[in-house]
């Protein structure tokens, strides 16, 4: 996944769920103001947590990829012998 198409999905999440934006951003916003050692916890924490999904979202991706390949020459090959 290209940066670009990162950025589109989260624009289009942006745009789509408006509350939610704005309802995380004054939390983090007041975080920022009052806690700042608990936003920056919890801010690594996300960073964190994002890393792992992406990294999970990648490897299965790659995996179901290979997956539909191998059943594709499969069938191919069950068609020519």
């Amino acid at each position: 996944m290209d940066l670009s198409r990162l950025m589109e999905d989260i624009v289009s999440f942006a745009q789509s769920n408006t509350v939610i934006v704005i309802v995380l951003t004054l939390v983090l916003l007041f975080f920022i103001y009052r806690k700042p050692k608990l936003f920056f916890v919890l801010l690594l924490l996300g960073l964190f947590l994002a890393g792992v999904i992406y990294m999970i979202s990648s490897l299965t991706g790659s995996g179901s990829e290979q997956k539909r390949r191998l059943i594709d020459q499969g069938e191919q090959q069950s068609q020519q012998g």
